[in-house]
């Protein structure tokens, strides 16, 4: 079950987003209320709610926020959000899917057009790129939840199907509809995860070299600016000596 995991870069520097406060809880609050919206208004009866929840909790939203999202789905407010998918390629060859949630598909498909066309990339049709990845379940501690061998056990026997672990700390992988279950399980024995998700994680990554993993992150940062977009996900591989030079560059 070991192995080497690039994820964190493949999801994009969280820093971007982290200067971002305001429109990334507002996102988180979309998550809360749609999810609130299709099942039950209770986390713990509500395997969705309880993830976008934990999501926001890692991304220290506070709780009154939290729950003025939960509230809003049974105020009867007429915002209606549907779940859009968008596949494209990025620059270098690499693959990139976006999910959205939106009022209108229109102007959230003209911005997410425009955001690949402005930034050396182009968007494809639906599932022209979704077949590079596996749609699983997705479980971050930090270093601190313990060693490598302590997390792996907590994770075998939780049911889990791979785990990464590395000074930063320890990714593991599930299937996406052992999620939940697995996530709660290791909340006994490890405490509350940093992260929990469902992720695309592509099944080869694309090396990227300095320029174009330079307009890719520009790429990135230009629809992860747009508010109907939850979430961006990529097969690049950015090595740490690229993202040093581009970082002394910004």
């Amino acid at each position: 079950m070991a192995g080497h995991s690039k994820f964190k870069n493949i999801m994009h520097r969280k820093g971007a987003q982290d200067k971002k406060r305001s429109n990334l809880f507002s996102k988180l609050s979309r998550e809360i209320t749609v999810a609130a919206k299709m099942g039950t208004p209770d986390p713990d009866m509500n395997p969705r709610l309880r993830l976008a929840v934990n999501t926001a909790k890692a991304q220290s939203m506070p709780k009154d926020n939290i729950q003025r999202a939960i509230d809003k789905a049974s105020a009867g407010d007429d915002e209606n959000y549907e779940e859009v998918r968008y596949e494209g390629y990025g620059p270098g060859g690499s693959a990139i899917i976006v999910e959205a949630l939106t009022d209108n598909r229109n102007r959230t498909a003209t911005a997410v057009r425009t955001a690949f066309s402005k930034n050396g990339g182009n968007l494809g049709t639906e599932g022209s790129v979704a077949h590079g990845f596996e749609r699983l379940g997705y479980i971050e501690y930090g270093a601190d939840a313990g060693s490598e061998d302590k997390v792996l056990e907590a994770a075998m026997e939780a049911g889990a199907e791979d785990i990464s672990s590395s000074a930063d700390g320890h990714e593991i992988w599930t299937a996406a509809e052992d999620l939940h279950q697995v996530s709660s399980d290791l909340e006994k024995s490890l405490g509350e995860a940093k992260e929990v998700k469902l992720a695309w994680k592509p099944n080869i990554t694309v090396d990227m070299d300095e320029k174009g993993a330079s307009t890719l992150l520009k790429l990135i940062d230009a629809l992860d600016d747009d508010d109907d977009v939850q979430t961006v996900w990529g097969n690049y591989d950015i090595s740490d000596e690229v993202m040093a030079k581009l970082d002394a560059d910004a």
